[in-house]
């Protein structure tokens, strides 16, 4: 007759011989195992090229103390091949470095590897020049595209074997992805999606990596490879084999803010609730996207995505614990350890204890005994008795008790401190300005062709701007109706180097018309049409044919001749502003040309402005106060800080928030009428003590005596 001990020897066994076995990391269809132990993971995400390195210790390891056990990251293939065969693993892009602060923490690494991820990311993630291999299309059963996308891979999958990061080797990394939220793409487009996807899966598993790949949001991941659930709630999902566990791999903490929108926010109590949830219905693995989200700097943020990449996450931008939802996620975390035992041992038995009120308890053989008694109701708080014991839930609540008896935690009672950002100013500056100007038809970097090109196919991305020009000579002076449609993103208007106005889009219209009257003098007009981009398009089936830039029509109506259609006119580009391509925004390139020194010009557009500044005392986080200003681009010492727009006002309206049960992205939406973004992350790392050149680009229109250098604290 066997004991106790035989039995779970025997359970053991068979639990191994039913698991996909990975070296030491597999799983089965309760949980992921290491080291044959199952385990309840919490993870965060952190994008390493969204904070510096100097950042990446203290981040790591206020994720560590909030009690996470894995960090989770896309791998960002435009930042890593920039152009083909040339690669790029250095600064913000040290993967390698990222992964072994990581290790150096004692916590796992879940390597997105994708490659392609959307995250709000430029492109998607995919570089550029991807899109103009011969023949490719993106994401779907196209020859030349899985080749390229295997090449990326199987380069970073090597590469994490070269540094022995792969668990088996001794190393943190204990899941790989591949692709990313490919599901709704693959109903899209039918068939060839349904082969992409199985043909991604078989190149991903043929890697030999050692530990498990997942897909998230794709229901017909094949044979071994998880299928994941992304959203605000997961507690329904379920895997499409009894085989795999539940797992979660992004609760979004937040929403990316839009310029032009107000700033999404998340109540922590509801996001404690749904990872209660999830727990409690059987899910072993949780991941906060994101749980820092940090900066978009440069041009890495996608079409119409603010530079803040905040995401009203636990770690705010600037890596300060965003309270109270930090610390009570915290407590939630420390439940949730103190129930593993049981909850890796058993199913729930769910029982009812009211009308929308029920109890799921975890209770196995070895004695260990947990218990969640959950509150649905979105208004009432109600008395529940379970196991002879009365306990009071508030409303959308769930109570944790690790041992079937004392309630430790309930998601909707806050004992966390909370607090406010403060951003206090410490410095305004003292500017220099320089005033650009329109392309001249000498313009060296001038080329000319018949009719409209569309921007990306000019620019490759090296620029956000493009310059559009033409002649139009007429016999006298008249006033014609100027139309210009756009593929986007924003345009500004010259006629004879005079400015006539600025139109922009949104993300979900990113389509233009400029149309107004415009002064032509009699004989030889020029209009400039200078095209600027606000990322480039990040998601959707094929979204390497989306069109950007001035692709016409372009009409000149009332003319004494009649309306004349310019689109097949000839038309002369250039890439980039003049102070651009001079360097300006760089401390050698700003010395090439005579600045103003005296007063600032007002309200012009295609001006540049510097300054140089000590750095201030102290480690609190620092930020640009730009509320003052239109739409451009900053930089530090030569840092891209990225692209300013405080000029264009969160529009729409912002509701009460009513978090319970009812959350969407557009519930919880604050600052309407405020600039969705006015303060701008300077990197402590990118300081030097003193003489710090700070430039700032200005498009359409600002007064840089308001622009202040502010320190974050906490309130």
């Amino acid at each position: 007759m066997w004991d106790v001990n035989n039995m779970i020897i025997f359970y053991n066994l068979c639990f191994l011989l039913a698991s996909p076995v990975f070296g030491d990391v597999w799983y089965d269809n309760k949980a992921i195992t290491i080291n044959k132990q199952r385990r309840i993971l919490l993870s965060g995400s952190i994008h390493y090229p969204r904070s510096t390195p100097e950042m990446w210790p203290d981040l790591i390891q206020k994720s560590k103390d909030n009690g996470l056990d894995v960090i989770q990251t896309y791998v960002f293939w435009n930042g890593h091949e920039p152009s083909p065969g040339k690669f790029n693993f250095e600064g913000r892009y040290d993967l390698v470095k990222f992964i072994k602060t990581i290790q150096q923490a004692g916590l796992y690494v879940h390597l997105r590897i994708g490659p392609f991820v959307c995250a709000e990311w430029n492109f998607g993630g995919f570089p550029v020049w991807l899109k103009y291999v011969p023949g490719i299309e993106f994401r779907t059963d196209n020859g030349p595209f899985k080749e390229k996308m295997q090449e990326f891979t199987a380069k970073i999958v090597n590469m994490m074997k070269a540094e022995k990061f792969f668990h088996w080797q001794g190393g943190p990394i204990i899941l790989s992805q591949i692709e990313n939220e490919y599901g709704p793409v693959e109903w899209e487009i039918g068939a060839p999606g349904k082969a992409y996807t199985k043909w991604a899966a078989q190149m991903a598993q043929s890697l030999n990596a050692g530990v498990p790949w997942i897909m998230c949001k794709q229901d017909d991941a094949p044979g071994e490879v998880i299928n994941t659930c992304n959203g605000f709630y997961c507690e329904n999902f379920v895997p499409n084999s009894k085989t795999k566990p539940k797992m979660w791999t992004e609760n979004w903490t937040g929403w990316y803010t839009e310029f032009g929108k107000p700033v999404p926010y998340r109540p922590a109590e509801d996001v404690a609730f749904s990872v209660a949830r999830f727990i409690q219905n059987g899910g072993s693995f949780v991941n906060y996207y994101m749980f820092h989200g940090g900066t978009n700097f440069g041009n890495t943020a996608g079409r119409f995505v603010a530079t803040s990449y905040d995401y009203d996450a636990p770690l705010d931008e600037y890596g300060l614990p965003r309270e109270p939802k930090y610390t009570h996620l915290k407590n939630l975390h420390r439940a949730i350890k103190m129930c593993e035992p049981a909850l890796v041992s058993a199913d729930p038995t769910v029982t009812s204890l009211g009308k929308h009120q029920e109890a799921h308890v975890f209770s196995s053989n070895s004695g260990r005994c947990a218990a969640f008694l959950a509150n649905y109701d979105t208004q009432w708080s109600v008395t529940v008795t379970f196991s002879g014991a009365k306990y009071e839930l508030p409303p959308w609540s769930i109570s944790i008790l690790p041992d079937c008896k004392k309630e430790v935690y309930n998601t909707a009672r806050m004992s966390a401190p909370s607090y406010h950002a403060k951003m206090t100013p410490i410095s305004r500056f003292s500017w220099q300005s320089y005033l650009d100007e329109t392309p001249s038809n000498a313009d060296d970097r001038s080329f000319s062709g018949t009719g409209l090109y569309e921007q990306l196919n000019v620019t490759r991305d090296n620029s956000d701007y493009l310059w559009y020009t033409t002649d139009v000579t007429v016999k006298r002076s008249e006033e014609p109706i100027l139309t210009v449609m756009s593929s986007g993103h924003a345009l500004n208007v010259f006629v004879n180097g005079q400015f006539q106005g600025t139109v922009y889009g949104s993300l979900e219209q990113p389509q233009i018309t400029f149309s107004q009257k415009v002064q032509l003098r009699a004989g030889l007009n020029k209009i400039s049409l200078l095209s600027a981009a606000v990322g480039l398009a990040n998601v959707g089936a094929h979204f390497e044919r989306y069109n950007q830039g001035v692709l016409g029509p372009i009409t000149l109506k009332g003319l004494s001749e009649g309306t004349w259609d310019l689109s097949k006119w000839k038309w002369s580009y250039k890439v980039g502003t003049r102070g651009e391509n001079l360097g300006l925004h760089t401390i050698s390139g700003s010395s090439s040309v005579e600045w103003e020194q005296s007063a600032v010009a007002r309200k012009q557009p295609l001006t540049w402005f510097k300054t140089t500044f000590n750095a201030p005392e102290g480690n609190d986080p620092l930020a640009l106060d730009m509320s003052s200003m239109g739409k451009g681009q900053m930089w530090i010492n030569g840092e891209s800080i990225g692209r300013h727009w405080p000029a264009n006002k969160a529009r729409g309206k912002c509701g009460q928030c009513n978090y319970a049960g009812t959350y969407i992205q557009n519930k919880c939406l604050g600052e309407c009428g405020q600039p969705s973004q006015k303060w701008y992350h300077v990197p402590r790392s990118w300081l030097r003590p003193s003489g710090n050149l700070l430039v700032v680009f200005e498009e359409t229109g600002g007064d840089p005596r308001g622009i202040s250098l502010v320190k974050r604290t906490a309130m």
